[in-house]
């Protein structure tokens, strides 16, 4: 069983009047970011319930911007957001949708452009607390928190791919604290999501890319 935290209860240290409205909703952006392989240029976010109708008030808003300029849910640059985000080169747009009823209240889709040409796209549910779930990467249904340390293999759904992943992980005397594999059908894009009890090295990240069907590995360090 599980311990739950004062910070699941109290929520973490934040800027902003709102756990679910604010830390959560950077939470989100704040992972996108770390997914992003170049500089971003442009990020739509589409606010669905709850966030659509008070993303202004409650400064979600500038908790999303500050997410993918990589902030952390107590960094006061968090208010003064948009103004940083201008000094990046960061282009930004909100989208409301109240036609989708079928969500949870607190979600966000974001689709991510960097100057590179990769395009991320990822829906985000603020659950409470500060805390959130990643629900889908890329057009793919996955279950992300990123609570702990956090490789994602983009990879083909082939025969050894896994093995090879986990026999990485385990030369490097790092532990596997849970390993979930979603994908697009069999043989298809696929991701291997490995939540891991301590930090990667930059050459496990290397090691993992040299396998034939793997695509793209990407380290998210866990989110505090």
């Amino acid at each position: 069983m599980s311990n739950i935290s004062i910070f699941d209860v109290m929520g973490p240290n934040m800027i902003g009047p709102s756990s679910s409205h604010t830390a959560g909703a950077l939470r989100i952006a704040l992972l996108a970011s770390n997914l992003a392989k170049g500089n971003v240029a442009h990020v739509t976010f589409i606010l669905y319930g709850s966030f659509a109708r008070t993303y202004h008030g409650h400064g979600t808003d500038r908790a999303l911007v500050g997410g993918i300029l990589g902030y952390t849910t107590d960094d006061e640059r968090i208010r003064d957001s948009f103004e940083y985000a201008k000094k990046a080169g960061i282009t930004y747009e909100f989208v409301e949708d109240f036609t989708n009823k079928d969500v949870h209240p607190n979600t966000v889709d974001i689709e991510l452009t960097c100057e590179n040409g990769q395009v991320i796209t990822m829906r985000g549910v603020s659950i409470g607390g500060g805390n959130a779930v990643i629900q889908r990467l890329n057009g793919i249904e996955i279950d992300m928190n990123g609570a702990s340390p956090t490789v994602i293999v983009k990879h083909w759904d082939r025969k050894g791919v896994l093995a090879y992943i986990t026999k990485v992980i385990s030369d490097a005397d790092l532990n596997i604290g849970a390993l979930k594999l979603y994908r697009e059908g069999k043989g298809k894009l696929a991701y291997a999501i490995v939540e891991l009890d301590g930090k990667v090295p930059e050459d496990i990240l290397q090691k993992l890319e040299e396998y034939p069907d793997n695509i793209a590995t990407t380290y998210i360090p866990a989110l505090l």
